[in-house]
């Protein structure tokens, strides 16, 4: 039992917490960006260089063997195409997660370096009774 009550008292400490929703929302964010970079980043850019589409982009070590329309051993290929679609993958998301971390700490800085608020001027009422407490103090 104790070390169910250690481990419950690790999970529920604040940065674990933290680190848990960061983790959620990073691989959430990560798909996203996947999804942009195949549906949207990359069709425009195979456009450009003459209309390659990079998940075709392979090579066929092996060819397959085939029995009439039945394959009977699938073809080996090395899809280099995909692999550079993930570092154009990796590439954005990881100059996205700079950029959020880079205002992050921009935030942090600019709370940190603002000066904490002037306490409010006293009223007259406020006044009058100060000066009627040094009066009674003299």
């Amino acid at each position: 039992m104790k070390l169910l009550d250690e481990f419950k008292t690790f999970a529920m400490r604040g940065n674990v917490m933290d680190m848990a929703v960061g983790i959620i929302i990073g691989g959430a964010f990560g798909k996203i960006v996947s999804s942009f970079v195949s549906d949207v980043l990359m069709p425009p850019l195979g456009l450009l260089l003459g209309g390659i589409d990079f998940k075709d982009m392979t090579v066929t070590m092996k060819e397959a063997v085939m029995n009439g329309a039945e394959v009977v051993t699938p073809a080996v290929t090395l899809n280099y195409g995909l692999f550079i679609q993930n570092i154009v993958d990796f590439l954005i998301i990881a100059f996205a997660i700079f950029m959020m971390i880079k205002a992050m700490n921009s935030m942090k800085k600019k709370e940190e370096e603002a000066p904490a608020p002037a306490p409010p001027a006293p009223t007259k009422d406020q006044e009058l009774l100060s000066e009627i407490r040094d009066l009674l103090k003299k």
